[in-house]
């Protein structure tokens, strides 16, 4: 009877694990299709690319493309925009997200919770391009803030206002979403370890310093190595829409998504744009290898990998 038991549980763990990856099978296909199936495509940076001839008829060219990322002071100033915004974005994002969600937490069961998470996670679904007249409107030369200036500034151009804009703007739109991650992981977190500390006298920012940061800490780990990922892929929609692609504030807001679009619709050359694009992956690829070796030296259990 024993082994007919063990048998039947068996059976049926087969049968959700299969359910399971059924279920999974989207988001496979997905990747395999846009992923993988697409690193084929990278040959295009070491060609002179003509679609006649196709992708791997083309003329090898060597490293001849990237010549351009490092040529112009333009592209060099985009490497760096690129770099040091969206740094700021993740170190603005991880904060800001983790102060939200601690108050979200605070009031998960309070009557107003939905109205809160809705009010935060709304923006993150209004395109780019909703949100760039939302910007014109608060700083244009009619608008609301320098209505309320006595000495207006022309904010489109000046393009020191620029990267704490961006930042405000990035903060407003994607927080709702980052909240839902760490607030899941807050309420996993067992309630007898916060009433434990509440006997002991702690208080609401002791508890969160002493309990929930220490327990969420793998999280916030992983979500900061896979944004680390993307740190030379910077939200084309934000730095093109927002700043109405302002020359006079390229100093500022100018990366290489937009370096790169402009020089494909002004020079028409697919090869460069694809020299940039892996030249931006291979990058990622390296930080996130070498930060996931750091944290995994200084602690192995909070690694991604």
């Amino acid at each position: 009877m024993a082994a007919v038991a063990k048998s039947r549980r068996a059976s049926a763990s087969r049968k959700r694990t299969i359910v399971l990856l059924l279920m999974c099978l989207p988001a496979l296909l997905w990747l395999l299709v846009f992923k993988y199936a697409t690193l084929a495509g990278s040959w295009i940076a070491f060609t002179n690319f003509r679609p006649r001839l196709g992708i791997f008829g083309s003329e090898f060219v060597g490293l001849r493309n990237f010549e351009f990322l490092f040529a112009s002071a333009a592209a060099l100033n985009a490497s760096r925009n690129t770099i040091l915004l969206n740094g700021l974005f993740i170190v603005g994002s991880t904060l800001f997200t983790l102060f939200i969600s601690a108050l979200m937490f605070d009031v998960f069961r309070s009557r107003l919770a939905k109205y809160y998470q809705t009010t935060f996670l709304f923006p993150f679904f209004i395109s780019w391009v909703i949100v760039s007249y939302f910007v014109f409107g608060f700083l244009s030369s009619n608008g609301i803030i320098n209505g309320l200036l006595s000495q207006p500034i022309e904010f489109y151009q000046n393009p020191a206002w620029w990267p704490l804009i961006l930042l405000i703007v990035v903060l407003w739109k994607t927080t709702g979403w980052g909240t839902l991650i760490y607030l899941a992981g807050m309420l996993a977190i067992n309630p007898q370890l916060y009433e434990a500390s509440r006997v002991d006298g702690a208080s609401k920012v002791q508890q969160f310093f002493t309990i929930t940061l220490p327990l969420i800490m793998p999280l916030v780990i992983i979500q900061f190595l896979l944004s680390l990922a993307n740190i030379f892929n910077a939200d084309f929609g934000l730095f093109y829409q927002v700043p109405l692609n302002q020359a006079l504030l390229y100093e500022s807001t100018d990366v290489l998504d937009t370096f790169i679009y402009r020089a494909l619709v002004q020079v028409g050359n697919v090869s460069m744009s694809a020299a940039a694009d892996l030249y931006k992956s291979v990058i990622g690829f390296v930080l996130v290898i070498l930060a996931n070796w750091v944290v995994r030296r200084i602690d192995p259990d909070k690694a991604l990998f």
